[in-house]
């Protein structure tokens, strides 16, 4: 089901953006200065136009159905230093200073505790 929001996002912007069928894009979050990819969120237009002009990183929650800056209630904001847009227009990459754990866990990262074997073969 589509999400339907005004925003202020810049029309051109806007124009470029491939969405989901309910109007959202992936938002990968990595640490500007060591390359650590720290979590993915997600964006509709209006999450976006805030995360680009407060410098903090604002989402859209699918289970609870708003926004979220990260670090409101846990302390553990994200500063953004960059936005991009893959070459397709469907991923944004969020370059930020992570202050804390990026993850709801606790964990620094989201991508830390459950990483997949590899075939003998693949390894190394």
């Amino acid at each position: 089901m589509a999400r339907m929001t005004s925003s202020s996002l810049d029309p051109a912007i806007a124009a470029r953006l491939k969405r989901s069928a309910d109007g959202l894009v992936p938002a990968i979050a990595q640490q500007y200065d060591t390359g650590e990819v720290l979590m993915l969120g997600w964006m509709d237009d209006e999450a976006l136009h805030r995360t680009l002009t407060t410098g903090r990183c604002t989402y859209w929650s699918r289970s609870r159905r708003e926004y979220w800056v990260k670090g409101d209630t846990s302390g553990h904001v994200q500063h953004v230093k960059s936005v991009a847009l893959d070459c397709d227009a469907d991923t944004l990459l969020v370059k930020v200073d992570q202050v804390g754990a990026a993850c709801h866990t606790g964990a620094r990262t989201c991508f830390d505790a459950d990483v997949l074997p590899l075939a003998a073969d693949q390894a190394g």
